[in-house]
């Protein structure tokens, strides 16, 4: 079977642009007639929406701290995408990983191109630099002996002159690394931000335009040609012929909550619920929308109901509706956002309470914004939507919110960090109702 060709665009740093240069080059090689496909490295959801918008194709998430092997190299396979080529955008600085003891890079964009056999494409932000930034990608190129840089994009570059001084450079320290672009200043690649990063895809009414200009300056600021041909086959290989899903399909018919405020899937995990059998249909919350009376399962993924909480409070026909499917024992399961409208109530950045649905005996708030961000091992400590006592997960934590009362119900997980270190317990669960503020990306074993 021929293998799909890859390649990563990473950066020294977060806020290089390399989310404006991926979602660029998606549409410039999509408007050429590839059937290109996006990846995000690490459990982002954000920059997938945009790089679905910019392809037209699925986008899906690589993440080699929290996926099993087996995992990413299922993900990568023709049959599972349907492309002839991945371009995977890296998460923060190439080699800033989960930061174990000794092994800082581990999990990092470098573990994610090692483990693929894609080669990197550096994006460096120029705009403060001339000369200099030859010895800087000579470093990245240089710190991991297994893995390779194919070229170099120079982004925010102010003049021609620069341009000249930026190449030069390369050229004299650097001479197997090509210059397969130079992106000017550009006040048109700038995309809004939130408290969770970029404002998502769907709620940006200009995306398309956004997304044509990225592509019709990156066409003409980038060697596509030379991209195309420094694309390579991913090297990873199943090594399980027994498929085991990400999280297996929480019943035979899936309702899933998404809108504005339930915006957070991963979308291979929803395509290995309908591969294992499962159905799945979509309802919204925010539309007064109840869950279908047939279905077994309903799921609340992460979003922004804090952004939404008074339009959900006042939502009747979804509380009831989902106060019916717990009570006909349909497994119920809320992730972060998710959780927050299972409890009982959700106070907003203005310090006013509404009443969630009271599913689970959980009070959260969103006027002290502490930051809870880190990548989570969990081991489920009770039968739940999620399987049996014992089941072992790895996922993030990334919330503003904070838990006034987690009372009088059995802990969904046992957590640690990616360290190891113990973080407690975490979630609630009752009866069919289980919820965390932990995205769950994958199982650790088949």
């Amino acid at each position: 079977m021929t293998q799909t060709s890859g390649l990563i665009i990473a950066a020294p740093g977060s806020d290089s642009g390399k989310t404006v240069v991926t979602l660029g080059l998606l549409r410039a090689l999509r408007d050429r007639g590839q059937r290109i496909i996006g990846a995000k490295a690490g459990p982002d959801y954000i920059d997938p929406l945009f790089h679905a918008v910019a392809s037209g194709q699925p986008a899906f998430n690589l993440d080699p701290w929290a996926m099993r092997h087996d995992t990413i190299a299922r993900l990568v396979q023709p049959d599972h995408r349907g492309g002839e080529m991945i371009i995977a955008e890296g998460v923060m600085g190439l080699f800033d990983g989960a930061n174990l003891p000794g092994q800082p890079d581990t999990g990092s964009t470098a573990d994610l191109a090692a483990l693929t056999g894609w080669p990197v494409l550096l994006v460096v932000d120029a705009a403060r630099q001339a000369a200099s930034v030859a010895a800087l990608v000579s470093g990245f190129a240089n710190h991991r002996r297994d893995i390779t840089i194919c070229g170099v994009i120079f982004n925010r570059v102010g003049s021609p002159a620069h341009t000249r001084v930026l190449q030069d450079a390369m050229a004299v320290t650097l001479p197997d690394i090509p210059v397969m672009g130079t992106i000017p200043r550009n006040a048109e690649l700038m995309l809004p931000e939130r408290h969770l990063g970029l404002v998502p895809a769907h709620e940006h009414t200009e995306i398309e335009t956004f997304i044509a200009g990225a592509a019709r300056i990156l066409s003409e600021a980038v060697d596509l040609d030379a991209l195309v041909t420094a694309t390579r086959p991913c090297s990873l290989r199943p090594e399980n012929s027994d498929r085991h899903a990400q999280i297996d399909p929480l019943g035979q018919r899936i309702v899933i909550a998404r809108d504005d405020a339930f915006a957070f899937t991963y979308p291979s995990v929803l395509a290995e619920w309908q591969r294992d059998g499962a159905e799945l249909d979509f309802f919204s919350p925010l539309a007064d929308e109840a869950p279908a009376a047939q279905a077994d399962a309903v799921y609340l993924p992460g979003g922004y109901p804090e952004l939404h909480a008074a339009q959900l409070a006042g939502a009747t026909n979804f509380k009831a509706g989902l106060r019916a499917a717990a009570s006909r024992n349909a497994q119920v399961f809320g992730e972060c956002g998710g959780y927050m409208v299972l409890g009982q109530g959700l106070v907003d950045a203005a310090g006013n309470r509404h009443e969630m649905t009271g599913l689970l005996p959980v009070e959260t708030s969103f006027a002290s914004r502490r930051l809870h961000l880190g990548y989570r091992q969990v081991t489920t400590t009770a039968p739940s939507p999620l399987g049996p006592e014992g089941t072992v997960f790895r996922g993030h934590e990334f919330h503003y919110a904070s838990i006034l009362t987690e009372d009088n119900a059995t802990p969904l997980f046992a957590t640690e960090n990616a360290r190891g270190d113990d973080l407690g317990t975490a979630g609630t669960a009752i009866g069919s109702t289980a919820g965390s503020f932990i995205h769950l990306i994958d199982r650790t074993t088949a």
